[in-house]
């Protein structure tokens, strides 16, 4: 039996996802949870295989929890299953260790046969999104810049963005004026947008 752990913060998705896993003869769903900080304790405590990792929940983003499994608990492999099939984040969940990456809309069977794949050491990729993974390419954006965009999609002011990251307010207009820049965008709103889009914006 291929043990499975299932992260992820919309407690009727786990348990739509456990119900759909466990009717496969092969596998059975032995922990969820439902924040990134309790994936590594409890693939550990429950001797999981594989873990599915949503992206974005609370404690820690899906990509982070990934990379803390390969590190610490290398004996369960990771596949990201998401509602958010964004370029940035496949590239940086495959960075991370993740030894997968599929959406949510991927039908049952095909997400059973990800699973086995995966505990075989395989790698398993969205095809669609790899593709565009390849088209869109890395994040051109800075780590500052990042940041800039990430205080910046709570929609305060300039001033708001300074406080937030500790930025003088000079300094934030040229971060935002790069990130406009580097995104094509031309207000600071579509460059967040843009960013989001292709999964830039994550930690």
């Amino acid at each position: 039996m291929i043990r499975l752990l299932l992260a992820d913060d919309q407690a009727l998705v786990r348990g739509a996802l456990a119900a759909l896993l466990d009717l496969e003869p092969d596998l059975t769903v032995v922990a969820q949870v439902g924040r990134g900080d309790e994936v590594v304790e409890a693939a550990r405590a429950s001797s999981a295989d594989v873990a599915l990792l949503d992206v974005e929940m609370p404690g820690t983003d899906g990509i982070t929890a990934a990379a803390e499994l390969r590190r610490t608990f290398p004996a369960c492999r990771s596949l990201i299953v998401t509602t958010f099939g964004r370029p940035g984040y496949l590239r940086r969940a495959l960075d991370a260790g993740a030894s997968g990456f599929v959406v949510k809309d991927t039908p049952a069977e095909q997400l059973a046969d990800a699973v086995r794949r995966v505990h075989r050491g395989l790698r398993v990729v969205d095809p669609e999104l790899a593709v565009e993974s390849l088209a869109v390419g890395t994040s051109p954006l800075t780590e500052r810049e990042r940041d800039v965009l990430v205080a910046a999609s709570g929609g305060g002011t300039v001033a708001d963005i300074a406080r937030e990251t500790f930025l003088s307010e000079g300094t934030v207009r040229n971060y935002l004026s790069a990130a406009m820049g580097k995104t094509g965008a031309r207000t600071r709103a579509e460059a967040v947008r843009l960013a989001q889009e292709n999964g830039w914006l994550l930690g």
